[in-house]
């Protein structure tokens, strides 16, 4: 028997800095559109669907080829509710159904620089290396090491004994890129998602990363998707 993996996109409503955020236009099509489309083009889940209390944003997952077959929770719907909340309640509405999976991954539905490339090669770090998840992340532009502070007014160094080190003599340092999370589902359900050992990188490059909170970041990412359009890394 295979193993089977199921892809969430979690897609709460009432944005409040870009309203209605997850199916706004981004280069002419709802931006939660991209998530879906690679979910279902990498071929690799048995399931597809989007977890949302909003019923606008839940026609239009539909439309783009993904599954809702319940709606989300009061409890996993206002802001202070975990990412890791909303994925156990879907695991645990999907098992009340009969359908467990060996795999999960969690996507933003405003990551429109999700791949199916990525989502597959990150399938593949899980088994290749027993993981018990992959996360995408970015090496910081500016090594973190050397960042200021300020006291009173007065910029001042966090670390000052970094003061003169070279960069590149600086460890590196990842961030999250805040586009998804690819888990063994029995390792997230035992450990409630609160466990990070085993975790693997897939590491990304800064044109593909871009968190989207202000227009000015909407902005933003539409031009990065624009050159890597431009270059073939994006279909």
């Amino acid at each position: 028997m295979s193993d089977s993996s199921i892809g969430i996109i979690t897609a709460r409503g009432g944005s409040k800095r870009i309203p209605g955020k997850n199916i706004k236009e981004f280069l002419k099509e709802p931006i939660i559109n991209y998530s879906i489309k690679a979910a279902l083009n990498s071929g690799i889940f048995d399931e597809v669907m989007v977890s949302t209390d909003d019923e606008k944003i839940a026609q239009t997952a539909i439309k783009a080829g993904a599954s809702v077959p319940f709606m989300r929770s009061a409890e996993t719907s206002d802001d202070t509710a975990t990412t890791a909340e909303v994925i156990l309640e879907v695991l645990e509405k999907y098992a009340s159904l009969g359908k467990t999976f060996d795999y999960v991954c969690c996507m933003y539905p405003t990551a429109p620089f999700i791949t199916p490339e990525k989502l597959k090669k990150s399938l593949e770090i899980l088994k290749e290396k027993n993981a018990n998840s992959v996360i995408p992340v970015v090496r910081f532009s500016y090594p973190p090491q050397r960042g200021y502070i300020i006291e009173n007014g007065v910029l001042k160094y966090k670390w000052p004994e970094n003061y003169s080190k070279r960069s590149q003599d600086l460890e590196p340092l990842y961030h999250d890129s805040g586009q998804f999370y690819f888990y063994k589902a029995e390792f997230f359900i035992k450990t409630k998602g609160l466990n990070f050992d085993g975790m693997y990188p897939l590491i990304l490059s800064d044109l593909e990363v871009q968190d989207i909170d202000t227009p000015d970041d909407w902005e933003t990412a539409e031009m990065k998707y624009r050159i890597l359009r431009e270059k073939g890394f994006i279909k």
